[in-house]
């Protein structure tokens, strides 16, 4: 089956959940309410259900290639690109001071989970793009910003982040590429980078490669870590392309999903240096790629929301048609469609509950990503820009691993036919994985969560939150149907597990670090489970009043029964993780390592 965008579904989180029309009240924002949000993700929808998504079993079938250090995309994406830049889909939510529509990241994020269900291996070039964009908008000099921006966010040129070598992984501090200044003030770049997302193709005239390397006789480990600029093609004073930099591509990888999108191994300086230009200042160089890695960690998240929704969809059709076994209740004389079933019911609402909560809350993050980088208020500002932050990892984290629940679950309702590539189901299944591993693994996201989200404040930034659960709690007391009651217990336990949890990672840190690093995955698990569960009780508030008024029931009661579904089978799950990290590390650390 076609993709179909889920325009509706988003338009009710940006309007009822992340307050658009507060949005547009921002500075900058005027324009950008909830008919420009409709107006954008329509047209949104039409590009990606009609050129992307019938590009996507293509690229799977027909990867990128790499032939003498010239990588081609799969045939139609080259097209595809031009216009997707043409549109202006490149620099929606960027600056208008440099071409871009400058629209808010609560309608770009919307936007971006279509690109990435119609396409997820074409969508991850501008996302890299953003990052770069995001980047040198942040730490770039005027030169650079003058020189890069506005081809950057045309989409004229695309980014690339350049980060890991084959000895360093994800242990940034073991970088070895070097950086040699020169008298003019660029520097010569010598190292090989891997793991480098359409690192080269042939999609766009130039790539701006943002490359972590170390300025000679820097300090040892992740404080002598510079960034710089190092373009493809040398670009002249009067912005036109010159002669081809010495950074070449020397191979692609073979993977298991994605595969449209070529995954480089870069080379650089094999022929006396490859030139550079530093990004702010030498040795701050991965502050300065935590600008590009938070863009793309919340990016990732989507891109598992985006996967999850394609596989349901999928699986949604194909259980429609496919015929097989009479119902269980004998309401039906012979063979149904498997949606009359109850596990295949189980498995389609656990996939929409799954997506619709995550989905909701990466519109909330969206919105407090805006509200902290243009309210005038600064405290107002300073309070967003914490909830953004605690959010990060549990968007990339929680949405990700669900991804993978959500696409073997789509396999699972199609049966054997999902085990045959040819059924399509098994892509969604194989590009998922990638999400919970690139831009940090969940392990990753988790310790990020534990230590700067947590434990640095002592947890008062989780037990905020907490509290702002709590009034939704009140609220549906308040309602008093037995779904908002039926959901206000199940909420109220599961804040009562996360505190618990929140004060065992705050108090023993420092103290028993393994005790609970042991648990810090379920405890981002946790968390992103309880913040999507907050938001569907939110959103059934808000269906329960549209129901009352007449508007759109079969959605709204859609929208209820989904809520209803997240807190019985999904939020119950909290009981057992706080379990698991309070009272479990013990047998995480307990067998000797020759047992194992």
């Amino acid at each position: 089956m076609s993709y179909v965008a889920p325009v509706k579904d988003m338009l009710f989180n940006i309007e009822h959940l992340a307050n658009i029309e507060q949005i547009a009240q921002l500075p900058g924002f005027e324009d950008a309410g909830l008919d420009t949000a409709q107006a954008v993700l329509e047209e949104s929808a039409k590009f990606t259900e009609g050129v992307l998504a019938p590009l996507n079993w293509e690229g799977d079938k027909n990867p990128s290639s790499w032939k003498d250090g010239v990588v081609t995309a799969t045939p139609g994406f080259k097209e595809a690109f031009k216009q997707f830049t043409d549109g202006g889909w490149q620099g929606l939510q960027h600056p208008t001071d440099f071409g871009g529509q400058g629209l808010p990241k609560t309608i770009g994020a919307a936007c971006g989970e279509m690109v990435n269900s119609a396409n997820m291996s074409f969508a991850l070039c501008p996302l890299l793009s953003d990052g770069a964009i995001e980047a040198l908008l942040t730490a770039g000099s005027d030169e650079l910003k003058a020189t890069y921006l506005e081809n950057l966010v045309s989409g004229k040129w695309t980014g690339t982040m350049n980060l890991t070598e084959p000895q360093a992984g994800s242990d940034l501090a073991a970088v070895r590429s070097r950086a040699e200044p020169q008298a003019d003030g660029s520097y010569k770049v010598f190292g090989t980078k891997i793991f480098i997302t359409w690192g080269e193709h042939d999609m766009a005239e130039n790539i701006v490669h943002l490359v972590l390397a170390r300025v000679t006789g820097a300090p040892e480990g992740v404080k002598g870590i510079s960034l710089f600029v190092v373009p493809k093609f040398m670009v002249n004073k009067d912005g036109s392309l010159g002669a081809r930099n010495d950074v070449h591509c020397v191979s692609i990888e073979h993977k298991m999903g994605i595969k449209a999108s070529p995954t480089a191994v870069l080379q650089y300086g094999d022929h006396g240096g490859a030139i550079g230009y530093l990004v702010g200042q030498e040795n701050r160089g991965l502050e300065y790629m935590f600008i590009m890695m938070n863009a793309a960690r919340y990016g990732v998240g989507v891109q598992g929301i985006a996967i999850a929704e394609r596989a349901y969809q999928k699986a949604v059709q194909f259980s429609k048609d496919r015929v097989q076994s009479r119902p269980v209740d004998g309401s039906m004389p012979a063979a149904a469609p498997i949606i009359h079933h109850p596990d295949v019911k189980r498995m389609l609402m656990t996939m929409r509950a799954y997506t619709e909560g995550c989905r909701a809350l990466a519109s909330v993050g969206a919105s407090a990503y805006d509200a902290a980088h243009h309210h005038p208020d600064a405290d107002t500002r300073k309070q967003n820009q914490a909830f953004y932050e605690y959010m990060v990892p549990l968007i990339k984290g929680y949405s990700t691993e669900m991804s993978l629940e959500v696409t073997s679950l789509g396999v699972q309702v199609h049966g054997g036919m999902g085990f045959i590539e040819e059924t399509g189901a098994a892509q969604y299944y194989r590009d998922a994985k990638i999400l919970t591993i690139y831009e940090g693994t969940t392990a990753i996201q988790a310790n990020d969560l534990v230590g700067r989200k947590t434990s640095r404040d002592g947890g008062q930034t989780a037990k905020g939150i907490a509290g702002q659960i709590e009034t939704t709690e009140a609220e549906l007391a308040a309602s008093g149907s037995a779904h908002a009651l039926a959901v206000a217990k199940r909420l109220k336990a599961a804040r009562l597990a996360f505190i618990d949890v929140v004060e065992f990672v705050a108090g023993n840190t420092k103290a028993s670090p393994n005790a609970v690093f042991a648990g810090s995955v379920p405890y981002l698990m946790l968390a992103g489970n309880l913040m999507a569960g907050w938001q569907l009780a939110r959103a059934l508030l808000v269906a329960e009043k549209q129901m009352a008024a007449g508007t759109d029931v079969p959605f709204m009661q859609a929208k209820i029964t989904t809520a209803r579904f997240y807190a019985d089978h999904l939020l119950s799950k909290a009981g057992g993780l706080r379990d698991s990290i309070v009272e479990g590390a013990d047998s995480v650390t307990a067998l000797a390592l020759d047992a194992f």
